[in-house]
């Protein structure tokens, strides 16, 4: 996870071959590489040295990079959209768009109001007087967006993927990781120790009294709750975070919480059933209540529900939040303007983040920059990158003929999304005013819970998406057995109809073989094709299955990307595996669509090659140090640059095109190569 008009149609069927080659524009951009570097020891540094060595970080920035150039181009077209909608709305949608940008924008109420509009849920809080109550108040708290040990949601039964199933996991944790917490690395320590001071600031800014030491006791009160938290790589498993209990049941788990008033609290009285996700973290928790002060646990929860604010309180407020989120944590130098924050806040900002009114920008964005013969294109590719997928399951060496009709039964199921949903959010009962954040705020973050708990006991509604259109990045969704691709993603260097079919298939064309690929890694392939958590494998092949993930595992792992941190090839293990297969399928693809032709040389390189360097250049990124130290603990993804050159070496397409020999640095003998899908 995540924009300018796409260009009207790309045909995907003998383009490069029916034109002559000095007419044609490659894709690639030659003023990023490096020629001392050559593509056989470092095709990521070959294709992106130049680049890298030219480009700093913007000061508003932890990381940048193809992804983060279209989200800002993104933002950019939104803001046009947000301030149009303010100063002539259309309807009453765009009328909700203009009042909530203006609601942020409106620094003079904001600073003028101050913590009044939180007074009445700081009050609540300073007069809870008993466990039962506190634990009554962190249901509450969920409706309203404040975080606690306790995270509730909703979603898709892993096992019954028609009905929808409530849930309840592992949280209440401010810094990035557990390893935060209980590693004594130096950089580590120092962010225990700004979240402390962090802590005392926000209390000293609202004037609400803080008992002496309490700042201390919060960050040792979450030290307890992440020594109890699952690690990363344990979340990932998809049978252990599956533990459905009847609500009845959970005394036997947890005799001394009172589960009932909390999902009173949280808007679901009458809860029957609930998944677990991490079983012994609540056993743990009831311990860690037992032992935590009442003064303790109401200084804890006064500070996540500052924290949650801050960002929309007075600018005291949101430099506070900036200085320890942001600069302490991910080592940006510079708060955002405000209307960047002011666009996020509205329309979402990345991965999964909806804003207010995500759906409502998303609409006016598609209607303004995305083109149906985009939609046409698409389709066209996915539907070549499926048809190469079907090959490669067909021709695999290491899988029996009865596993191979199950997978060929998921891929024949899977549902391809493009651009945006068919049905879009309905926001008609969300109040909004001009002149009120925080109340805005608070309504929203209501009005998405009760969306959420409204699922429960109705069908699954497949037309649902987890993204925004106007977000730059893909997604699986094993649960409906879906890729989906938001409207901002296809663009250039991901997907660009003026250029040759080799580079959109490097970039784009193994985008798309990464999303289907997730139906088929290390955990999307505990899935059946209606997206039921159900073994379909045969014992062997499952143990064939793990003998090969397991090498991937130990090749990234052996990855150093800052001196003395290796990458945690169990964490990254789907991506990297959706990496290497969707690569695959892709070059699979871009050499069927050449229809038995051979691709002309652009530039000075043959399509196999553009294929290569195609890819290369989609993932050039730089990051901050912090950012890349707290990415190597929580993101499931590798960093770009063993993004670039991890799954080449396996791909034995590389070594033909590039003429890779022993000697080269990324030379693999060739039984020591990975083939999985």
């Amino acid at each position: 996870m995540r924009l300018h008009s796409i260009v009207l149609q790309f045909v995907l069927i003998g383009f490069t071959a029916a034109c002559p080659a000095q007419d044609l524009f490659s894709g690639i951009d030659p003023d990023g590489f490096d020629h001392k570097v050559r593509p056989q020891d470092d095709l990521y540094q070959h294709v992106n040295g130049r680049w890298l060595l030219q480009t700093q970080i913007p000061g508003d920035k932890s990381n940048y990079g193809s992804f983060t150039a279209l989200d800002d181009a993104a933002r950019e077209n939104i803001r046009t959209i947000i301030e149009d909608a303010a100063k002539n709305p259309t309807d009453e949608n765009s009328r909700k768009v203009g009042d909530f940008y203006h609601s942020f924008m409106d620094t003079e109420t904001i600073d003028q109001r101050g913590l009044k509009p939180l007074e009445g849920e700081l009050k609540a809080i300073s007069e809870l007087n008993s466990k039962e109550g506190l634990f009554r108040h962190l249901g509450y708290l969920q409706t309203i967006g404040v975080g606690g040990p306790i995270g509730f949601f909703v979603s898709t039964d892993a096992k019954d993927s028609t009905r929808y199933l409530a849930a309840i996991v592992q949280s209440g944790t401010s810094l990035p990781d557990r390893d935060y917490y209980l590693e004594d690395d130096d950089k580590y320590v120092k962010a225990r120790a700004a979240l402390q001071n962090y802590i005392a600031k926000l209390f000293s800014l609202s004037g609400v009294p803080l008992a002496d030491g309490h700042a201390k006791k919060i960050v040792e009160l979450e030290t307890k709750l992440a020594k109890a938290q699952w690690t990363r790589t344990e979340l990932r498993d998809a049978n252990k975070r599956y533990n459905k209990y009847d609500v009845s049941d959970l005394p036997n788990l947890t005799p001394e919480l009172p589960w009932p008033v909390f999902f009173e609290a949280v808007g679901v009285p009458n809860l029957e059933e609930v998944n677990v996700l991490t079983p012994s973290f609540f056993e743990a928790l009831e311990t860690i209540g037992n032992e935590t002060d009442l003064g303790v646990a109401k200084a804890y929860l006064t500070f996540h529900l500052l924290d949650s604010a801050a960002p929309i309180l007075p600018e005291p407020f949101a430099d506070a939040h900036f200085e320890f989120h942001r600069k302490e944590l991910a080592g940006v130098p510079e708060q955002e303007p405000r209307w960047k924050r002011g666009v996020d806040a509205t329309s979402g900002g990345g991965a999964g983040d909806f804003g207010v009114l995500g759906e409502v920008t998303g609409q006016l964005y598609v209607a303004k920059h995305f083109k149906p013969e985009a939609k046409q294109a698409m389709d066209e590719l996915v539907a070549n990158l499926m048809k190469a997928y079907e090959t490669s399951i067909d021709d695999l060496t290491w899988m029996t003929d009865e596993t191979k009709k199950k997978a060929l039964e998921k891929l024949h199921k899977i549902t391809p999304k493009i651009g945006y949903p068919e049905k879009w959010r309905d926001y008609s009962k969300l109040e909004i005013k001009p002149d009120d954040l925080i109340g805005n705020m608070k309504r929203s973050m209501q009005f998405e819970h009760q969306r959420m708990i409204d699922k429960l006991g109705k069908p699954v509604d497949k037309q649902v998406w987890g993204m925004t259109p106007q977000t730059v990045n893909a997604y699986y969704n094993p649960s409906k057995n879906e890729i989906v691709f938001p409207a901002a993603i296809l663009q250039p260097p991901f997907f660009d109809a003026t250029a040759d079919d080799a580079v959109n298939y490097g970039g784009i064309g193994a985008v798309i073989g990464h999303e289907i690929s997730h139906g088929f890694d290390d955990q999307g392939s505990k899935y059946d094709g209606d997206g039921n958590l159900k073994n379909w494998w045969t014992e062997e092949d499952e143990k064939s299955f793990k003998e090969l993930t397991g090498r991937l595992v130990d090749q990234y792992a052996g990855y150093e990307a800052l001196p003395g941190k290796t990458l945690n090839g169990e964490l990254t293990l789907g991506e990297n595996i959706a990496d290497l297969s969707g690569m695959a399928i892709a070059y699979k693809a871009y050499i069927l669509s050449l229809e038995g032709k051979k691709a002309p040389v652009i530039d000075g390189h043959t399509g196999p090659q553009r294929f290569f360097l195609g890819w290369a250049q989609i993932w050039r990124r730089l990051y901050r140090e912090e950012e890349l130290v707290r990415r190597l603990v929580v993101d499931p993804h590798s960093p770009s640059a063993f993004r670039g050159n991890g799954p080449v070496t396996n791909l034995d397409a590389f070594y033909e095109a590039f003429d890779v020999k022993p000697g080269d640095k990324l030379y693999k003998k060739p039984e020591d190569r990975i083939q999985i899908w």
